[in-house]
């Protein structure tokens, strides 16, 4: 009998690199420049929301106010040394009711960011689009990620990675036109805004790069302050050897692109994962379309990413 030879398995986790356990110091310096952020936490009496408004009120950049239930609410700040003295306790007796009370306070101005705490996403979201909250101020929706490399230097944006499934035309120029706005808060005068898909040419057989297409053509339309080019693959994206290439010399994003628009959530969310997992990216994440940010926190967060977003509201608040 012949025993046919095993071939090892490749650890999936070999592709993996270390989290970065440090906020991006231009961030957090361009965030501890302004006022600190009044943030409101819904069902704030859970570890990893407490420990992120722990961290942001030790480096200056916010003053929580806390809804939830106070006895786990102290419990929580007790476990991690927070003083609640520095923080304001709203006393909720549901993750519903927390959520709609912080919703109600960033509506009528007495916060200026909602965040999520330990609740359901769709118990917080219901909160936040609720028109009797205030914080429809008639615009789409959209996630954006600003997903920064953990050696330094600027941000990429990404949206849509974690709102709408499969956005449609308006979707995705709510998108685009967010994505310009917040790039110019961080400090790039002209951003440079990628249109994914999957090649550089809009073909039938590839329906999202005839869809970036008229998403260009719109954005020409509108006159942005902003250089935006679709359709474009990842590598002309990213590459400006990619570019080189494939003749793209002359092109004002390939190779240089500031922020992409994806055309649905799963390549979003893909693309943003494996910047974060396989680069060491920190990514801020902000929802943005609202009267104010609105954060949409996840348990995978680590640390840094949790304390990046909550920099990035209070640069993107009004």
């Amino acid at each position: 009998m012949v025993l046919e030879k095993v071939r090892p398995k490749m650890a999936v986790s070999d592709f993996l690199v270390e989290q970065p356990n440090q906020c991006p110091p231009n961030l957090m310096e361009q965030a501890a420049s302004r006022a600190p952020v009044r943030l409101a936490v819904a069902a704030a009496g859970a570890p990893l929301p407490m420990e992120a408004v722990h961290s942001s009120v030790a480096a200056g950049l916010a003053t929580p106010v806390l809804f939830g239930d106070p006895a786990r609410i102290s419990a929580e700040a007790e476990r991690i040394g927070f003083d609640l003295a520095q923080a304001e306790v709203v006393p909720c007796s549901s993750d519903e009711e927390a959520a709609q009370n912080a919703a109600k306070a960033c509506g009528d101005g007495t916060t200026d960011a909602l965040m999520k705490g330990g609740l359901h996403t769709d118990v917080f979201m219901k909160a936040a689009v609720s028109r009797d909250n205030g914080l429809r101020i008639g615009q789409r929706f959209v996630h954006l990620f600003a997903l920064y490399p953990s050696g330094g230097g600027d941000p990429l944006l990404i949206s849509d990675a974690a709102v709408n499934v499969a956005p449609n035309d308006e979707a995705l120029r709510a998108a685009l036109s967010n994505m310009i706005a917040v790039a110019q808060r961080l400090g790039t005068e002209r951003p440079k805004i990628a249109l994914l898909s999957a090649t550089e040419h809009p073909i039938p057989s590839v329906p999202s790069s005839e869809t970036m297409n008229g998403l260009q053509k719109w954005a020409e339309a509108q006159e942005f302050i902003a250089d935006v080019r679709g359709p474009l693959a990842l590598d002309l994206i990213l590459s400006t050897e990619a570019a080189r290439i494939k003749g793209l010399i002359n092109d004002t994003v390939a190779g240089q692109a500031n922020g992409i628009i994806v055309p649905d959530l799963v390549s979003g969310n893909v693309l943003f994962k494996a910047l974060v997992y396989l680069s060491g990216a920190v990514a801020a994440g902000v929802i943005a379309g609202a009267k104010v940010p609105i954060l949409l926190t996840s348990r995978a967060d680590p640390p840094a990413a949790r304390l990046a977003s909550i920099a990035l509201a209070s640069i993107l608040r009004s």
